[in-house]
């Protein structure tokens, strides 16, 4: 019996370190996709074999900066744009566009509970158009009024495109699922407004090479 117990402890180590985490929600920065107190489970091995895609949320080691308490390290957002995207937002448009193409964001923007009001994709209406530096990500909540995230910090930096993104080399895992409280159980799944994203010029021309 101790043998098996060792043997289990190690096994459940390695898994947390290596393959699986569950990571607890003390925020609201992504409601209502995730809700506060909300546990969701990160798969920690996926990105050892492919880079985060559009749509996909991510947990990642936040850059100090971006941190109001220092020991706060660990985020959880929506990657918007990749390496090699341009990412913009229009008050006449009304919309985020990715390449071009504009998000229909509707399906997990936030919504007021009361009055029903979405959030403005971009706080305040504020207009921006960035290209993502590749091996970086531009991320954002859903909760788009209660979010520290990269339209946060683009305006903070004064527009400096390296702090308002994350280098993937940051990325802790893909969350995929709220395994808890029970009745909140649901898969979280890349929305089907990023399947219509056009590639990017880099992803082109790394197509044909």
């Amino acid at each position: 019996m101790p043998v098996l117990l060792v043997i289990a402890i190690v096994v459940a180590l390695v898994v947390r370190t290596f393959v699986l985490q569950s990571f607890w929600i003390p925020s609201g920065s992504m409601e209502h996709t995730l809700e506060r107190g909300d546990r969701v489970l990160v798969n920690k091995l996926v990105y050892e074999f492919t880079d985060p895609e559009r749509g996909d949320v991510i947990v990642f080691k936040a850059p100090m900066e971006w941190r109001s308490n220092p020991e706060d390290e660990d985020f959880i957002k929506r990657v918007i744009a990749v390496g090699g995207d341009t990412v913009s937002y229009s008050r006449d448009e009304g919309r985020l566009s990715v390449n071009g193409r504009a998000l229909d964001e509707s399906a997990y923007l936030y919504h007021d509970p009361v009055s029903g009001a979405a959030d403005l994709p971009s706080k305040d209406g504020y207009e921006f158009t960035v290209i993502v530096p590749e091996g970086r990500l531009w991320v954002m909540g859903d909760h788009r009024s209660a979010s520290g995230d990269s339209r946060e910090n683009y305006i903070r930096s004064g527009r400096d495109v390296s702090s308002a993104t994350i280098p993937v080399d940051s990325v802790v895992g893909h969350a995929f699922v709220v395994m808890w409280p029970f009745e909140r159980f649901h898969w979280l799944t890349v929305p089907e407004t990023f399947d219509a994203v056009p590639a990017s010029r880099s992803e082109r021309s790394a197509s044909r090479d």
